[in-house]
């Protein structure tokens, strides 16, 4: 058999995670029955900084939330947050969600 190659997260603080490791963490986090908007904009946001985006969330102040992160990362890139809203633009329409810039959020 050939060998395979496995992803590990390394921390700072010397522990070692698999990338299914690292899922299932998130995984519970994202599914606990009583997680609250704090909660959840910390989880996105730590995700975010790994460069992540939660794949399931049912809440649109999250949604938006997510478009903001989605800007704020692309920085000095321009053209990457048209391009990803274009994409996005048919489910976003089919689930209601506004842009930040639809709410006018990018001009607080």
């Amino acid at each position: 058999s050939s060998p395979r190659a496995h992803s590990v997260h390394c921390y700072s603080h010397g522990s070692h995670e698999t990338d299914e490791e690292f899922d299932a963490v998130w995984v519970t986090y994202f599914n606990k029955p009583d997680i609250d908007a704090w909660e959840l904009c910390k989880g996105v946001n730590t995700l975010v900084s790994y460069d992540l985006v939660p794949e399931q969330l049912n809440d649109f102040a999250s949604a938006v939330h997510i478009l903001e992160a989605v800007k704020d990362k692309a920085g000095p890139h321009r053209e990457i947050y048209p391009y990803f809203t274009q994409e996005l633009r048919p489910t976003l329409n089919e689930l209601g969600i506004f842009t930040p810039e639809k709410l006018s959020l990018d001009n607080v």
